[in-house]
């Protein structure tokens, strides 16, 4: 079984879309929606959900009314200004605790944090595990890596192929969270100065984890100037810029009915990736195991 992560640096360059045709091309396979902010592979997968779990992260500090003096210390000390009277601002509270150990009548105490719920379903490409945060609520790491390794392991008893992880943008938590430990991470690019900073920002942290790369420029068309720093860039880094995708209308159109593109109809941008996807399934690139 091998793990492919996408990865970008910044929102909305196409991982998604991306992602859902390479599950349509793939014969046996595991699915991973990392981007448990603001999870949208499910739009495209139409799941059907099997299993439902609640995630439990973190604590949020509780005031028994009946025990409670107001003496006020609680409240001098919150850093966080989530104790107001004498009750505890549930969006506020960082749950660090000192509260509690600072309550003489013992009034305060740590609550566990129903954080949000995470999801097995089948899609007619495979298992799919997503996720669903709760508003306001942290943790998106720790939930990664619970998605990954439950993924991981239905996919190595079934003895699936392939697991494909679509990953959050940025470099942060969640980042390092999808990418550690995988095979190869493919970098989704577009052609504007933001592209290009965040490409760097998140190459450089695939090279730290030592994670193989290579690199999609989606919507390639649409600035050549700025396309031809990424090649350069690219060049200098020693990346493999592996596909490059044109700009087409029609791939909207397929996203807003739910189907992936290499589906949808025959156009230039499927074509380019389904020769992406042999392209990293092939001998010469795939996933060289450290």
């Amino acid at each position: 079984m091998k793990e492919l992560v996408i990865l970008s640096g910044k929102g909305g360059t196409g991982k998604t879309t991306i992602l859902s045709s390479f599950a349509v091309l793939a014969e046996r396979t595991v699915l991973v929606d990392c981007d448990v902010d603001a999870a949208n592979l499910h739009l495209v997968l139409e799941p059907e959900i099997e299993e439902r779990f609640d995630f439990w992260s973190g604590q949020t500090a509780s005031i028994d009314q009946d025990r409670c003096m107001d003496c006020g210390v609680c409240r001098e000390h919150c850093r966080f200004e989530a104790i107001r009277n004498t009750t505890v601002d549930q969006f506020s509270c960082e749950g660090c605790g000192l509260c509690s150990r600072l309550c003489s009548t013992g009034a305060i105490t740590m609550q566990d944090n129903l954080a949000g719920e995470w999801f097995r379903s089948r899609t007619s490409f495979g298992t799919l595990f997503h996720a669903r945060l709760g508003i306001g609520q942290g943790n998106s790491g720790k939930l990664v890596a619970l998605l990954r390794r439950e993924a991981m392991d239905l996919a190595e008893s079934e003895g699936v192929d392939y697991l494909l992880c679509d990953g959050p943008p940025g470099i942060g938590c969640p980042v390092i969270s999808s990418l550690s430990g995988a095979d190869l991470a493919l970098l989704v690019t577009e052609p504007s100065l933001s592209g290009l900073h965040d490409l760097e920002r998140v190459n450089e942290l695939c090279r730290h984890f030592q994670v193989p790369s290579m690199v999609c420029l989606n919507r390639s068309d649409l600035n050549e100037e700025i396309g031809e720093h990424i090649e350069n860039f690219c060049l200098e880094a020693g990346i493999e810029l592996a596909a490059r995708i044109p700009y087409e209308p029609i791939v909207a159109s397929a996203l807003a009915e739910g189907i992936p593109v290499v589906e949808y109809a025959q156009c230039e941008a499927g074509r380019e990736i389904r020769s992406l996807w042999e392209r990293i399934r092939s001998e010469q690139v795939l996933f060289a195991k450290r």
